[in-house]
């Protein structure tokens, strides 16, 4: 989990190159980003992210919506926050396209919002299951790491994954790896964000 930031670099290197070299409109600079992050994770941080939302809206009751989960489809819910947070994802990178500072931001922000999993994983945060990715990882970050992994969001990142951590621990009895997922797209959207008024 520590590790996770620097995980990323092959994938934030590319991020670094599309946005500055290639000439297409900027819009379609975002897209070809958001487009190559989900390639390069083979778009498990998006069925994270799609199986969080539609377990959050399934139902009240713990067990069915941990069992929707589970299921792998994706449905109403899934399918509107993976189009709403990539899109907020690709039209921030908008902002940055077509210079080398802004294509090193851009990278520098793919591999931070990998700080993300040192929120979820934090030590007091409880795994949902007793089994599943999510009971593997949970709980193996000191707590002074997910601080510094919060700072490192520009706070307003890591206030985002706090309040999906503490939405689904109330829902879910926990974490999950899909949450893990999810923090990382939203850690990433809201990074791209607050960093686009840089530019």
């Amino acid at each position: 989990m520590l590790r996770a930031p620097l995980a990323v670099l092959p994938l934030a290197a590319g991020a670094v190159a599309v946005v500055w070299l290639v000439p297409v409109p900027p819009l379609a600079v975002g897209l070809l980003v958001v487009g190559m992050l989900a390639l390069g994770t083979r778009a498990l941080h998006w069925d994270g992210l799609s199986d969080v939302a539609d377990g959050l809206t399934a139902s009240y009751e713990r067990e069915r919506s941990l069992a929707v989960m589970k299921t792998g489809t994706s449905g109403p819910a899934g399918t509107v926050a993976v189009v709403v947070v990539a899109g907020l994802q690709a039209a921030a990178l908008s902002a940055y396209a077509g210079t080398l500072v802004g294509g090193v931001v851009a990278g520098l922000l793919v591999c931070l919002s990998r700080c993300a999993l040192w929120l979820v994983c934090c030590a007091r945060v409880p795994p949902a299951r007793e089994d599943g990715l999510g009971a593997g990882f949970t709980g193996v970050v000191p707590v002074p790491v997910a601080v510094v992994g919060t700072l490192l969001l520009s706070v307003v990142g890591g206030l985002v994954v706090w309040l999906l951590i503490r939405r689904t621990t109330a829902r879910f009895g926990g974490v999950t790896g899909d949450v893990m997922g999810a923090a990382i797209e939203l850690a990433l959207a809201t990074t791209l964000l607050v960093w686009s008024c840089a530019f």
